[in-house]
């Protein structure tokens, strides 16, 4: 047995190992298993965790179940995958397309091409609801959802559905709820390279006059809101807005009902300006009830700030505005 294979099998066997142990274990220079690990970091076969001194390498457990044979998969449905399918493995690994659906498919225990057509089948039922633009519109759930007094916004978007049935987040989905939730700004630079140009399209196609900003609720030391709009770059006027409350902050995905979600923002944000524009694109992470874009979209009409208000969501509810509460 050489020694890349004899590594090899003492993951296998300890599931994770340091340099220190792999060189208690076998009798050759640190430099030599350096180079085997790289070549196995290489093959997906390990992954490596911390920074040295407390280096750590784990097999990846997938490593150790057979693979699918690939070239048995059409190439336009590898395509597929590539274009919608990413995860994020529960140790923060990114994976996409097809090697990210085989590590999905693998957790569940079902069998990856019948499960390819059976994603590909589902993601189409859903992009019925997208129009030329590649945008859905949600201004037909706002007008038809009960608890409203008046519907302020002229229309409403969103770039992407939160999650689709079965298959749970889609890949708009997954890079913005785990870019927020980790506050991890690689993947709001992922997250504005996915949106900059359906936005761009957007404000050309509606001529948009300004922009503004659901500002957060939530206190972090990175905002996503604010990388988003630093990132995307807009030239157009910016109309401010400011998140006002109590001494206990209270986001909208805390509350259950529609009167409280439409009372909270109704009373805890503040619009600041004093030019007219005609057409305002009013931006947000996430659609979930769809008040928080109404109240301040009614805000901004009634300081004369804008005559029209387009809502914009990054993603949102597919079933009525259910709450979101996990973005």
């Amino acid at each position: 047995m050489n020694v890349k294979s004899k590594i090899y099998t003492l993951f296998k066997e300890q599931k994770e190992l340091s340099i220190n142990e792999i060189l208690d274990e076998i009798s050759v220079s640190r430099q030599f298993v350096h180079r085997v690990l790289n070549q196995l970091l290489e093959a997906n076969i390990i992954e490596k965790f911390g920074k040295s001194p407390k280096t750590v390498y784990k097999i990846i457990e997938t490593a150790l179940t057979p693979k699918a044979n690939y070239e048995e998969i059409e190439s336009s449905k590898i395509e597929f995958l590539n274009q919608n399918f990413l995860l994020i493995t529960e140790v923060g690994k990114m994976l996409t397309g097809l090697e990210a659906f085989e590590n999905w498919c693998i957790k569940r225990k079902l069998p990856l091409k019948k499960t390819i057509d059976e994603y590909i089948d589902t993601k189409n039922r859903y992009n019925v609801y997208f129009d030329k633009n590649k945008l859905v519109s949600g201004i037909d759930k706002l007008k038809n959802t009960k608890g409203y007094d008046k519907i302020n916004l002229e229309e409403l978007y969103y770039l992407d559905f939160y999650a689709i049935e079965r298959f749970g987040k889609t890949r708009l989905g997954t890079i913005l709820h785990y870019a927020k939730q980790g506050q991890n700004k690689m993947l709001m630079r992922i997250l504005i390279d996915e949106i900059k140009k359906p936005i761009n399209r957007l404000l050309e196609t509606l001529k948009i006059d300004a922009i503004a900003y659901v500002p957060p609720t939530i206190k972090r030391e990175t905002q996503l809101m604010k990388v988003l709009m630093n990132g995307l770059k807009i030239n157009k006027p910016l109309i401010g807005i400011i998140k006002i409350g109590g001494i206990i902050p209270v986001p909208q995905k805390s509350l259950n009902k529609l009167e409280e979600r439409i009372s909270n923002a109704e009373n805890t944000f503040v619009v600041r300006g004093n030019v007219t524009y005609k057409n305002v694109l009013l931006i947000d992470d996430a659609v979930g009830s769809g008040s928080t874009l109404n109240q301040i979209s009614g805000k901004l009409k009634n300081k004369k700030i804008a005559k029209n208000v387009i809502g914009l969501a990054i993603v949102g509810s597919f079933k009525g505005f259910d709450v979101i509460t996990d973005v």
